[in-house]
C-alpha cells in the first residue's frame, strides 16, 4: 500500500539520500502501514549511516519487541543508552532505560 505521504518521503529520499530524518520518517511511515520489514530496513540503514541518531534506538527496539526479538530489543536499547550518554542526552537515556527495564 502506497500513500501520498510515503510517495512524498520516497521522493525526498531520492533528492536527499543522506538525510537521516527522512530515513527515520520512512521507517515510521512503513511501521504505520504495517510493513515491518521495510521499517526495519530503514532503521538499520539509519543505524549504519548515522549511529549517533539517538531517536532511532527507541523505535528500532520497539519494532524488535513487536517482532518477538527480545534480545535484539535489549541490545538496541543498551546501545542507544550509550549513544545518549555520549551526547549528554539524559532524557533519551532515561527513556531507553525505561523501555529496556520492561523486557
Amino acid at each position: 500500500m502506497v500513500t501520498n505521504r510515503l510517495e512524498q518521503l520516497l521522493k525526498l529520499q531520492k533528492d536527499l539520500p543522506g538525510d537521516s530524518f527522512i530515513c527515520f520518517a520512512l521507517a515510521k511511515e512503513y511501521e504505520m502501514l504495517q510493513m515491518p520489514n521495510e521499517a526495519m530496513a530503514h532503521y538499520l540503514r539509519l543505524k549504519d549511516n548515522d549511529p549517533s541518531y539517538v531517536g532511532l534506538y527507541y523505535h528500532l527496539g520497539k519494532l524488535y519487541e513487536a517482532l518477538g526479538k527480545t534480545q535484539e530489543a535489549y541490545d538496541t536499547y543498551t546501545q542507544g543508552m550509550k549513544v545518549a550518554l555520549a551526547q549528554g542526552d539524559k532524557h533519551s537515556h532515561s527513556e531507553l532505560e525505561g523501555a529496556r527495564s520492561f523486557l
